[in-house]
């Protein structure tokens, strides 16, 4: 699997070494790829998209099912507008329900609706089916927990350098 790519000096990828950009593709290939496969597969088994389903499982891991609007941003790499037009237009759809917030007037408060909990409900098996045969199964034990030591590095190097801040419920 080791492969050379010739970049073009004028590229911005010719400041990686080799092993960078290798790692860097190689990484932008599966992350746009899984992207699309995961949407599909969601919107063709079920009424949902991959950023509906990610506002969901955001929802349904907080203990009352319930997030502002900045957490949940903050929670799924969103900026605070995008969150705020999709979760609009799922409320639309009656997947989330929405009200102002009593602590703070200016903060709309976003909860999981009972039927967004059964339509997450009902598109899950067939999402974690994708995952599995993707991304999980072509690695063995040792290289599943070797890649997700190094993607919890990864992510805490974001969280020092990146300009979202630690969600309040991710250690």
């Amino acid at each position: 699997m080791d492969e050379d790519f010739e970049v073009a000096p004028e590229s911005p990828f010719a400041l990686l070494a080799d092993d960078e950009r290798r790692a860097w593709y190689a990484y932008m290939k599966v992350h746009l790829r899984l992207r699309y496969e995961m949407n599909r597969q969601l919107r063709t088994t079920g009424e949902l998209s991959l950023p509906d389903y990610d506002v969901l499982v955001a929802l349904i891991s907080d203990e009352r099912g319930t997030l502002s609007i900045s957490d949940l941003a903050t929670r799924i790499g969103w900026e605070r507008s995008r969150a705020s037009h999709h979760v609009r237009r799922m409320a639309a759809r009656g997947l989330v329900g929405t009200e102002q917030s009593e602590s703070d007037r200016r903060s709309t408060q976003v909860s999981l609706t009972a039927r967004g909990r059964a339509t997450l409900g009902n598109s899950s098996p067939g999402h974690v089916e994708l995952v599995r045969a993707v991304f999980l199964d072509p690695l063995d034990e040792r290289r599943r927990s070797e890649l997700a030591e190094s993607l919890e590095r990864i992510y805490d190097a974001l969280i020092e350098h990146g300009s979202l801040p630690r969600p309040v419920d991710h250690p």
